[in-house]
């Protein structure tokens, strides 16, 4: 009788413990590119797959560096930094943690057919100084080196080399790989299952290194693309995180008991750009390119009635701006931010004074599962050209079908949207978007639009150690592009998450990165 007790209730324990397993169903507004963290530079990936791979430093939940996969850095000559790797790490496979991976990583990601390799501007090279010790060289002075490595993420050689993943894959250009549908990191959760548009379930990860701070054991991701569908799905309890939640229900899910609500604005800047090669994507005009005049870009500009965007696409929760970066970037300054005001008889004019009296058709590439209420504000843009003369032809897609098209440089206009993550500084922009393509700048200058001028004051900025100086560079370059017009801002995009009550506390920074090893559940 005693020895059936026992197991009776040793039985009963286990289903007790079984049922205080904590999981938290994430209901994402898309999928991720890949399992791939270089794959795409995209920040939204990287702060899903940050969950399972970790960088050699990260962000705190206030956005300060602090130390990871290394335990401390020191500069040992102004181009080379030496880091003191931890030891005693595990990847998930159970392989040890050591220098070489942090090599065969560097390597890989700074390749030069890595998508990434933008986040890494100013690595030259590195090498193993013992297990525990590697040296990163840097192509000159450079302060930022500590914040590029925060989306740096760490492989597991070993484990690279066995399943012929050396090179990066591109999910821009659909180059795959056993690392596209395989992970293999050292973070707080790793990998359990997935499927592709479906669900990827993460489980916690009982050998990391850390203490956690979380109190999850499983993460259910299911991308949930109609906005409706979500809202839906978090009211009737069936998903209890979404890190996208549709502005137009916010007042919806704030009167809900059972939801609660966090908005703010994030860093990201939204803007137009253009095409400026010789000649337009998709036109009527076959034998040269108007978006190369600069009337037409001021044109482009003056029809936009930003309040009207403002009020109706983005719900009165956008924060209007004339700046590329937002005021919390190193670099901004309030006389970015003035707008040139709405005129459609001035556009008008611009467009007659520059030949255009009639207009002339383009592409018009928006996405319509990327930026908040992209669909809606693009919407509500190309009927205002349309009003001054102009004929759009509006493109919307899925990112994964519109990405491909702008990495080949295949439109006129695009929507674009930049956080400067991860340095969380304007040199981000300017050396990945601004500048003109050269090694690992402007990876992402899809449409030809560098300047000579900006281009001298990005590098000068590049390996600048005064930090005052650093920063005028920086601000010089983007007046610059402000004056020729070559992109046209339109807000500071506004961010929303919603929560069950089932979640008890969570960390919600301006980056807009879900930090769920920060996250307990009630």
């Amino acid at each position: 009788m005693t020895k059936a007790w026992l197991l009776a209730a040793a039985a009963a324990m286990a289903l007790s413990g079984a049922a205080e397993a904590k999981t938290l169903k994430w209901g994402a507004a898309r999928e991720i590119a890949s399992l791939d963290p270089y794959s795409f530079g995209e920040t939204f990936t990287l702060s899903v797959l940050n969950h399972v791979y970790e960088g050699l430093v990260r962000y705190t939940g206030d956005l300060k560096i602090e130390p990871a996969l290394a335990e401390s850095w020191e500069t040992v000559s102004p181009t080379v930094w030496r880091f003191k790797l931890r030891q005693g790490v595990k990847f998930h496979n159970g392989n040890s943690f050591t220098a070489d991976d942090v090599i065969a990583s560097l390597e890989r990601v700074t390749h030069e057919t890595s998508p990434l390799k933008g986040n890494l501007p100013a690595y030259k090279s590195s090498k193993k100084v013992d297990d525990y010790t590697v040296e990163i060289e840097v192509n000159g002075p450079y302060p930022l080196l500590l914040n590029d490595l925060t989306n740096i993420f760490i492989f597991d050689k070993e484990w690279m080399e066995a399943n012929n993943s050396l090179l990066p894959t591109d999910s821009g250009k659909g180059v795959k790989g056993y690392a596209t549908d395989n992970a293999n990191g050292t973070g707080p959760f790793s990998v359990e299952s997935r499927r592709a548009d479906s669900k990827t379930v993460y489980v916690k990860n009982p050998a990391w290194w850390d203490k956690p701070q979380h109190n999850i054991d499983r993460i259910e991701f299911t991308p949930i693309t109609s906005a409706s569908t979500r809202v839906a799905a978090l009211l009737s309890g069936e998903i209890d995180f979404t890190n996208v939640a549709p502005l137009q229900d916010l007042p919806r899910l704030s009167a809900s008991p059972d939801v609660k609500v966090l908005q703010t604005n994030e860093l990201r800047s939204v803007f137009f750009a253009f095409n400026l090669k010789d000649s337009l994507f998709e036109s009527d005009v076959k034998d040269k390119n108007p978006l190369k005049d600069i009337r037409v870009r001021e044109a482009l500009y003056r029809a936009i009635d930003i309040d009207a965007v403002q009020k109706r696409a983005m719900r009165g929760l956008s924060r209007n701006t004339g700046a590329l970066v937002a005021p919390a970037i190193p670099g901004y300054e309030p006389s970015q931010d003035v707008r040139l005001p709405f005129d459609l008889d001035g556009a008008k004019k611009l467009l007659a004074a520059a030949g255009y009296p009639n207009g002339f058709s383009f592409q018009f590439n928006c996405q319509s599962d990327s930026l908040v209420n992209e669909e809606e504000f693009c919407q509500a843009v190309a009927s205002m050209w349309s009003r001054a003369g102009l004929k759009p032809n509006l493109s919307l897609a899925p990112r994964s079908q519109q990405a491909p098209k702008r990495v080949k440089g295949d439109f006129d206009v695009i929507s674009f949207g930049w956080a400067n993550e991860p340095m969380i500084d304007a040199y981000s922009l300017l050396v990945q978007v601004l500048r003109s393509r050269s090694g690992t700048g402007g990876v992402f200058n899809w449409g030809n639009w560098g300047d000579p001028r900006i281009d001298a004051l990005i590098d000068k900025a590049g390996v600048e150690l005064d930090t005052p100086k650093r920063i005028a560079m920086m601000q010089e370059a983007l007046k610059i592009a402000k004056a020729e017009h070559l992109f046209v801002p339109l807000h500071q995009q506004p961010m929303a998450w919603a929560m069950r009550s089932t979640v008890a506390n969570t960390v919600q920074a301006s980056d807009n990165k879900p930090r769920l090893w920060l996250t307990t559940m009630k």
